[in-house]
């Protein structure tokens, strides 16, 4: 949903001496990209490991959750780089709103996998490969 108030605070953001310089050196976009590409392949890797196992999901769960949760700090950081370094890029873009929906309903959701169901699992599991293909698609749309 783009409004004047998101054009205007993307305009005074790109302006800032911070976002300026994540401009100005080449390496940092590409390095942070890549920082949170692995940390969203950490993340896939623990959902995708409570879904198909054979084990009681809460076991599976108490051994992959933290790992989720530990790389949601990495995942929030590296992505406010990438927000402030092109904010009209992502902060304007339908498809980077729809990202941060999926994001929410899938902390929410992660959340409450400490019950056993192969439902909330595989939910879990849907919600987050949205988020991947929605953070892909950003830089199409």
């Amino acid at each position: 949903m783009r409004t004047q108030a998101l054009d205007r605070f993307c305009s005074w953001l790109e302006q800032t001496p911070l976002s300026q310089a994540i401009q100005a050196a080449g390496w940092v976009v590409p390095t942070v990209q890549t920082i949170h590409i692995l940390a969203i392949a950490a993340v896939m890797s623990s959902v995708l490991g409570m879904v198909g196992r054979d084990q009681p999901l809460e076991r599976v769960t108490s051994r992959f959750r933290p790992v989720i949760w530990w790389t949601l700090p990495i995942l929030l950081a590296t992505g406010v780089v990438m927000i402030i370094g092109e904010p009209a890029r992502s902060l304007a873009n339908p498809v980077f709103q729809l990202k941060m929906l999926l994001l929410l309903a899938a902390i929410a959701v992660t959340a409450g996998l400490h019950k056993d169901s192969r439902i909330i699992a595989i939910l879990s599991l849907s919600l987050w490969v949205g988020i991947v293909f929605a953070g892909r698609w950003i830089a199409y749309y």
